[in-house]
């Protein structure tokens, strides 16, 4: 039981038998506390030991041991003959305390410890940092028509009874069912040459790259990149060392003859043909062919980023450039997270078949395979005819919302923005009209539009090289056509003078 000094009110001191804690140890804790509390005062006189232990319950050794503890810290003067006393003078046991450095000072110094790699990884790209999920985001998809409550009972029917594969996860290429779903829609709709042991299923577009590149890369080697292009890419293989070479990007494409000028020797392109992020151009056939034979001539390899293909609007979308390919020289990769919804992060990798056993024992090395939660319930959602029914629906809804954008901007952004129709994606690019551009760039452009509380990306932010193009992405696809009109408006507002 605790026992109170009931007659010593000031010290409020409590001492257990059953605490952990030994007595003496008990006894010191609470004498400290009430002398850092000023309870006891500087040179108040502390009962002696026999007082105190008898009023305590305790041995006199142990109020002993506690004093002098208290004393060796400082807490105490102990004279003979006259007692214990509080020191008139307490320790300063606090750490020195010292003036936190600014933001800017801290970011002017390297991170200790961090090796050049994670120098890179740890600087966040600008294009990236744009993005919200206000009106006119860029890459965000409706979520509010995706069938979470279909997808909810495709996840229970597939664990209700978890197969082996499932519950151990041992196949480092991913869900056997859903690398055969993968493979067979690429077949049909892109166009892609692939079985199902070409698939890897990754977290997305981004992993895929950075497998590829340390698998085909060594450092210092160079890599062509789109310019301006997908700002992730761009991060992912310049962590890895890669020397980085942009290439413009005309109305054809990628320009293969301003890359072979530049970097005749490069062992990597990377592009996205059906849709190039953020410009929307497409790569026609004659710039596909002239960058296959490119890269059969120079030994190289290509990255083919098919992001969002399947929202196309006009036309058929062309194949894919992996079914170009004769000589097995493009890794072809793409995402369920901007189809579908963001949080599923699963996407895939299609890896040229004198690769696919390198690729895989890469995969298993370093990081065994993806979590398989979601994979038996995706493999369904495909087989099932769900996701090519998902895709019809929202590129209706896709459409009607870039027409509206379209119309919007045709009543509130003349002699601000100047849009043209995109036959796919979820985006459109928006050029400063003079008067605009005469008055701000793209980017305090774009920091006008969050004050507004519009998020759009200045296109600015995805170009290596200067002059740096100007504009403003515009993504419609998130925005219900209700609320299209009032962003509007209220960018136009925050732009106008």
């Amino acid at each position: 039981m605790p026992r109170r000094a009931d007659r010593m009110p000031l010290l409020d001191l409590d001492i257990d038998e059953a605490a952990p804690a030994p007595l003496h140890r008990q006894l010191y804790e609470g004498l400290r506390k009430a002398i850092l509390a000023g309870r006891l005062a500087p040179r108040g006189r502390l009962p002696s030991s026999r007082a105190l232990a008898s009023e305590l319950g305790l041995s006199r050794n142990t109020v002993l041991a506690a004093f002098e503890q208290l004393a060796s810290e400082g807490y105490l003067e102990a004279r003979r003959g006259s007692g214990s006393r509080v020191a008139a003078t307490l320790p300063d046991l606090s750490p020195p305390r010292r003036r936190a450095p600014s933001r800017s000072e801290a970011q002017a110094k390297p991170a200790v410890g961090l090796s050049a790699r994670g120098l890179s990884l740890s600087k966040a790209s600008d294009a990236r940092a744009t993005r919200g999920d206000g009106a006119f985001a860029p890459a965000i998809p409706d979520l509010d028509i995706f069938p979470f409550e279909l997808w909810s009972r495709l996840l229970a029917r597939s664990w209700r009874r978890p197969t082996l594969a499932m519950a151990t996860g041992r196949d480092a290429g991913g869900y056997l069912p859903l690398r055969a779903a993968i493979a067979d829609y690429l077949r049909r709709v892109r166009a892609v040459r692939c079985e199902p042991e070409q698939v890897i299923v990754l977290s997305g577009i981004r992993q895929a790259v950075d497998l590829a590149v340390r698998l085909l890369l060594d450092a210092g080697d160079r890599v062509w990149l789109e310019d301006p292009g997908y700002a992730g890419v761009r991060e992912v293989l310049r962590a890895s060392g890669a020397r980085l070479v942009p290439v413009p990007v005309d109305g054809e494409g990628l320009s293969v003859k301003a890359g072979a000028r530049k970097a005749p020797d490069a062992r990597l392109v990377c592009v996205a043909p059906s849709h190039q992020y953020p410009l929307g151009t497409v790569m026609t056939l004659g710039r596909r062919l002239e960058l296959l034979a490119w890269a059969r001539q120079a030994g190289a390899w290509v990255i083919e980023d098919d992001y969002d293909s399947e929202f196309r609007y006009a036309g058929r979308p062309l194949a894919a450039l992996q079914g170009l390919d004769e000589d097995g020289r493009v890794i072809y990769v793409g995402s369920f997270s901007k189809v579908l919804f963001p949080s599923l992060r699963l996407g895939y990798l299609v890896a040229p078949p004198a690769l696919v056993d390198a690729f895989t024992a890469a995969r298993s090395t370093l990081d065994d395979h993806a979590a398989m939660t979601a994979q038996p319930a995706l493999a369904a959602f495909i087989a099932e005819g769900h996701f090519a029914a998902h895709i019809r629906r929202t590129r209706k809804l896709y459409a009607a919302r870039q027409a509206a954008l379209l119309a919007a901007a045709d009543r509130h952004f003349r002699g601000l923005l100047e849009l043209a129709p995109a036959p796919a994606g979820m985006h459109l690019l928006a050029g400063l009209a003079p008067a605009l551009a005469a008055r701000m760039d793209d980017r305090a452009a774009t920091a006008r539009a969050a004050a507004a509380g519009i998020t759009v990306s200045p296109l600015s932010a995805f170009q290596m090289t200067s002059p740096r193009r100007q504009g403003l992405l515009l993504g419609y696809a998130g925005v219900p056509e209700d609320r299209i009109e009032p962003a509007a408006i209220r960018l136009a507002a925050a732009l106008r003078p």
